[in-house]
């Protein structure tokens, strides 16, 4: 069985994607928690190994890697490109039982990572696949709701108050 890695270009899914351009522009951080979300379904989903990479262009001198929300994210050293980055990720990660998917709109890099071994995603392929996962985990969430059963005794009003107020730790 083939172990599968996702690579992913952040920045050019971030400009790629409407719902995240809008994030973007008035926010960069919340484009990228957004996608970090959206990944981290998808991997939960697929079962796949996911690494997001950002260009340490937009945060200059950052070098850092690490997991947020099962996730690996890697900002690139300074003068490292998000594309210098996944290219020597699919060097260094390729084998014989694994598959490199490299998520990216950019033609030049599809070319040279195909050229390693790598299939390629393009932005808007990987849109519509996080889409059909979204689904899956919307119908998932709609059958465990259905199955749980519901409470058979409704209580009174007034302690169906005094229980949500507990509940949130509030007084009377």
């Amino acid at each position: 069985m083939k172990k599968h890695i996702l690579l992913v270009d952040g920045y050019n899914m971030i400009g790629h994607w409407p719902e995240l351009r809008k994030l973007r522009d008035d926010n960069l951080e919340d484009a990228r928690d957004r996608l970090i979300e959206l990944l981290a379904e998808y991997k939960a989903q697929k079962g796949w190994d996911v690494k997001l990479v950002f260009d340490a262009h937009f945060a200059p001198g950052v070098k850092q890697t690490y997991n947020q929300h099962n996730l690996e994210v890697i900002y690139t050293a300074t003068k490292e490109t998000a594309d210098e980055c996944i290219e020597r990720l699919t060097h260094e990660l390729r084998g014989r039982h694994t598959q490199i998917i490299v998520a990216t709109s950019d033609m030049t890099e599809q070319n040279v990572v195909f050229g390693l071994g790598a299939a390629r995603m393009p932005a808007s392929e990987l849109a519509v696949e996080l889409k059909i996962v979204q689904k899956r985990i919307d119908s998932l969430a709609k059958r465990t709701q259905t199955r749980r059963s519901p409470n058979r005794i409704e209580p009174r009003p007034d302690v169906a108050r005094k229980l949500e107020q507990m509940r949130r730790g509030l007084k009377e």
